[in-house]
């Protein structure tokens, strides 16, 4: 029996698992979940006859070893600074592994080693990075072979609430982890290139510079700049294009209001707040804003940020309970990005009964006989629970196929990779299609640049 071997139990990999045991029959698979907490391993298996649960600390390197040098493969869902030390034993043990993370520079150092042994070290298979890639390339290469030279590159992605529970006025809830929600966005200037110009935009200014896009059946959403929409300009072979922007979906309004806390400082990570724990709401709210002892709070912070009592933003801050003066913070030496998270997450967490929802649109501008064309390709997947959610299956699928794909030898070229070659994404693409993850392509008029954007 072949062992795959799942090294993190979290929310994203339940579609994984269960996608794993239910190949495991057919596959001859022992599907091996472990977790730091053995409980949560447990209750991704569901007692299933192929499925086994163990604790495992990956701090504590003979346990870590053991666990790498029993399996067949290695899948690790664990957070990407961690997915080093796997790699590292990986190698000690000569077994292939499969990440949803980017690659980071010390995992790009592992390719000639990897080569050296024939390993598969698959990274940057889950949704985006993942999806994105494969259905990006698959597009990208049959405009190539028809001749076409490439001119534009649009690619958005987000992970939003499905309509049937997008009730509140953000039109949001977390769908994924909220510090990352939080953060989004900082580290340094987004930068892309629009008609042949590089374009940069400072954290400050992001989000009110954003694109409009619009999704069949779904509406109009608005999508604001990837920090650094040039990484992938030479690994898709687009040198020479004119345009190349990759950003983040949400609908339409959430940006104009996110940035009320970016300008007063609320996402900030970088300092903690004195006292933190005793704070209410309304003084953390307050906390940014000048000393006047005779206007409110609510008072300074329109005046502050121009914001009419009328205005919608002002409603959606209202909803967010941002100057209720009796809830306090509760966290000792918080950073107001901490803090800010606490209260969003009393408001933006999906109840029981609520769906989340997955959306990703590339656009492609190209030039074929003397003629401008473009082509929409998008996709949306609304998920079944709070267990088997859209981001699960979006993240978890492609990592599983491409797992079974190199276990059975269909993905044989090694090294440190990610998957933009037809040998790995033509197959894992049509998998996805059976499991109801589907691409919509249309030929649209080719517009350079969206003019309904303001990016500018």
């Amino acid at each position: 029996m072949r062992t795959i071997l799942v090294i993190g139990a979290g929310k994203s990999s339940s579609s994984l698992i269960r996608y794993l045991l239910n190949k495991s029959e057919e596959e001859n698979l022992q599907v091996i979940v472990a977790d730091a907490v053995l409980q949560v391993a447990k209750s991704k298996i569901q007692k299933h006859k192929n499925g086994y649960a163990i604790k495992l600390d990956v701090s504590n390197k003979a346990e870590r070893q053991k666990a790498i040098q029993q399996a067949t493969i290695v899948i690790s869902m664990l957070p990407a600074r961690m997915h080093l030390i796997i790699a590292k034993d990986c190698l000690v043990f000569n077994k292939n592994l499969v990440t949803a993370s980017y690659i980071s520079n010390e995992m790009k150092a592992l390719n000639t080693e990897a080569i050296e042994k024939k390993l598969v070290f698959m990274n940057e298979v889950g949704l985006d990075p993942g999806i994105d890639h494969m259905s990006a390339m698959k597009v990208i290469d049959t405009i190539r072979k028809k001749g076409g030279k490439m001119l534009l590159f649009e690619s958005f992605t987000g992970g939003l609430v499905a309509p049937t529970s997008d009730n509140n006025l953000w039109n949001y809830k977390f769908t994924w982890n909220p510090r990352n929600v939080v953060l989004a966005g900082q580290g340094g200037a987004s930068k892309f290139l629009q008609e042949g110009k590089y374009k940069y935009i400072p954290y400050h200014k992001l989000f009110r510079r954003t694109e409009i896009l619009t999704i069949d059946g779904y509406g109009k959403f608005e999508a604001y700049a990837n920090r650094d929409s040039l990484k992938y300009r030479n690994a898709y072979g687009l040198k020479d294009i004119l345009t190349l922007y990759r950003g983040t979906i949400r609908r339409v309004g959430f940006s104009r209001a996110w940035n009320i806390f970016v300008q007063l400082g609320m996402t900030d990570d970088s300092y903690t707040i004195e006292d933190s724990e005793n704070m209410s709401y309304r003084d953390f709210t307050n906390s940014f804003l000048a000393y006047s002892p005779n206007d409110s709070v609510e008072l300074k912070l329109r005046h502050y940020l121009k914001i009419d009592q009328d205005d919608i933003i002002w409603d959606k801050l209202l909803e967010l309970d941002i100057f209720n003066a009796t809830k306090k913070v509760e966290l000792k030496n918080a950073t107001p990005a901490q803090i800010l998270e606490k209260i969003l997450k009393e408001s933006w967490t999906l109840k029981e009964d609520e769906k989340d929802m997955i959306v990703m649109q590339h656009l492609f501008g190209y030039e074929l006989n003397g003629e401008q064309k473009q082509i929409e390709s998008s996709m949306v997947c609304i998920g079944d629970n709070q267990i088997y959610t859209a981001m699960a299956k979006t993240v978890g699928l492609p990592v599983a196929i491409a797992t079974l794909k190199i276990l059975n030898g269909e993905i044989k070229t090694s090294g440190v990779q990610i998957p933009i070659s037809k040998e790995i994404y033509n197959p894992i693409l049509e998998e996805l299609k059976e499991n109801g993850i589907v691409f919509i392509e249309k030929e649209v008029p080719y517009l350079g640049y969206n003019p309904e954007s303001i990016i500018g």
